[in-house]
This record gives structure tokens, sequence and C-alpha cells, in this order.
């Protein structure tokens, strides 16, 4: 999608952006804490009734003067309403308060992203996950994601889920309309597409590639659920170019799993890729472009991802605009047999043969 000039907003809404730039990570924990602190609950609670200071303070079990500083932050940055020396929460305090979305994001940023994002300049002159050192002394996150402490794999985990799961239903039919009997499942993470795919086709053998901490919560996961002679665990480094992957595969996915990669290691990825396909087997590519997005949010959110990824992640990883993918996949001697747009909601699929 190619860029167009917009109209310029006014000079004095723009410094009010300005300000809000300059001051963002004093106004993100400001909500945080009247999020955490209950105090938006309170007055969703009663929405019907403006509160006072006083009033909220004693509900909330909080020194007054604290209470106070976060009203008054809430108020300037429209999450509350004041009304006389009564508060109201508004719209955008609700959407803190109660929309998943919202919350999802706030705990990735606030328990994953937020102390190392303060590295990212060294970042950009290094190219690498300087960030990552605030949370463990690993080459990437991925080789850490079972030692990080429970509060952050658990928001890690969370926001992870939150914008893959939703698209298994739509998914699922596409990839087994040509009846796969055997299906790769690259990037399993913790096994819960692999899981699906276990409980639609009672016929089809999953082999699961990842880190061998992810393998074992996706072990314990699928055993639960009596799929365990189905499903097959293949620890792998991905970075190592000679680790190839198991051959015979009718159906090989891969969601949201190349982002967390540079360009030339996804052409690796992808030219292991297309060894391993059986006659007739497809990969399936499933990513959130940041060009590729009906509504503004999405768009906002899948951009700032990237800083995560460049900061803590990897250090040379990005959410990919789609012809930087298709791209990748052309120089991996694949052909984008097709292509769904939006097929569940932010998502897009290629569908890649050999060429």
């Amino acid at each position: 999608m190619t860029e167009t000039p917009g109209r310029e907003k006014p000079l004095y809404e723009a410094i009010i952006d300005a300000q809000k730039l300059a001051f963002a990570p004093l106004s993100f924990h400001a909500a945080l804490a009247l999020r955490d602190l209950g105090i938006l609950a309170i007055l969703a609670d009663r929405r019907q009734e403006a509160l006072t200071a006083e009033r909220i303070a004693e509900l909330a079990g909080l020194p007054i003067y604290g209470v106070k500083v976060l009203l008054e932050s809430g108020v300037v940055c429209d999450l509350i309403a004041l009304e006389g020396e009564r508060f109201r929460i508004r719209q955008l305090g609700m959407l803190v308060l109660r929309d998943p979305m919202t919350r999802v994001n706030m705990d990735f940023t606030a328990d994953v992203c937020y102390r190392g994002m303060a590295r990212l300049q060294e970042t950009v002159t290094t190219g690498k996950p300087t960030g990552l050192r605030e949370l463990g002394s690993w080459n990437t996150i991925y080789e850490g994601l079972t030692q990080l402490p429970p509060k952050t794999q658990q928001s890690w985990l969370a926001f992870d889920h939150y914008y893959s799961d939703p698209m298994f239903p739509v998914a699922l039919p596409l990839v087994f309309a040509d009846k796969p009997k055997r299906l790769l499942d690259v990037g399993a993470n913790t096994g819960k597409f692999a899981l699906a795919c276990l409980e639609h086709d009672a016929q089809v053998n999953v082999t699961l590639l990842d880190f061998p901490g992810q393998l074992e919560l996706a072990r314990q996961d699928i055993a639960a659920k009596g799929h365990s002679a189905r499903a097959i665990y293949h620890p792998i480094d991905f970075l190592d170019a000679s680790a190839e992957f198991p051959p015979d595969q009718d159906a090989i996915w891969m969601s949201q799993f190349l982002d967390c990669f540079g360009e030339d290691e996804i052409v690796s990825i992808l030219e292991r890729a297309r060894r391993a396909l059986a006659p007739n087997g497809r990969i399936y590519i499933i990513e959130t472009y940041w060009d590729n997005q009906e509504h503004a949010a999405a768009r906002f959110v899948i951009a700032m991802t990237s800083l995560y990824f460049a900061c803590l992640a990897n250090g040379n990883s990005k959410m990919y605009r789609a012809d930087d993918m298709r791209g990748c996949v052309k120089r991996a001697g694949l052909q984008l047999e097709r292509k769904l747009e939006r097929f569940s909601n932010s998502h897009t699929m290629f569908v890649c043969r050999p060429a």
C-alpha cells in the first residue's frame, strides 16, 4: 500500500499531540494505576453517579493524596470526566478497564516491553535486542519464554494467543480442504493450533517444531486431551540453517511465525519447508501485515509491535508489509497459489507451492 499525504492537523492540535508523546510513559503508568488499583472499576460500577475524590479513596482503600493525583491525570488523559467536584468515567476509561484488546496490549507493554524499550536507540545502532537483557541473558526471547517470570510469561502468551486463537476456526477448513494426513506446525509454541488440528480431524498426524521448552508445554496440553498418539515433537533451532524439517508433509503451517525472523532467515526457513513438502503439499503462511489492515487501530498495534521485535525479541525481525513476504516466498523457490486477505479480521493467508 502506498502512503499518501493527508491534511495536516491545525497547529494547536499537533502541539497537544506532541505533549502527549512527551509524557506518554507517565500517562501510560497513570492509566495502568487507575485500572489496577480499582479506581476505574469503582467509577464504572457507579456510572450513574459522579463521585468525589474522598468517596473514591474510601471505596478503594487508598490515601486521598494519591487518588487525587491519579484522578486529575485521568481527567487530562480523557479517561475521566470532572463535573464540579465529582468524577465520572468516560468512554476511554471504560475501554482501558474492560476492552480485551486494550487490556492485553497494556499488560504486554507493561510486563514484557516497558523497561527494555528504554534501550531502543541502542538496538537501532547495534542491530541487537539490547532490551532483552532486562528479562534475561538469552540471545532471543524465544529461548527464554519458559523461563520468564510468571506474570511476564502470562502477559506474553495472552498477547500472542489473543491475536492468533480467533483465527483458528476460520483457518482450519481452509487447511483441511485437501485432507492432509501429515501436518507440520512450524513454531508450534504451546501447541494450541496443533491441538485444534488434532481435534478437527481424527485422521491427521501433527508434528510440532519449536524449542524444547515450548514443546514440553504443548506435550502436556495435548496429552491431557488424549491426542498423544498422533502428535510428534521435533525440537529445533530455527536459526540453524542445516536443521532440516521432517519430510513428506502434506501441509506446513506457519502462523504469526515468520515475523519473528529477519528476511534472510525467513528465506532459509521457507527453503527448508519447501524441501519437506510431500508431492502436492502446500505451505500456509498466516501473518498480520501492517499495510493490509482495514482499521487504523490494527495498523497502529501491528506497527508498534515491530519495536518489540527489534528491542526485545531478536533485533532483526518486524511486522512486514505483504510485498516483503511475497518477495521472501519467491526467493525461497515457492509460488503464491492463493492469497486470502483479512480472512479473519487482520490476518492474511498465503498458500504456497514449489515454483
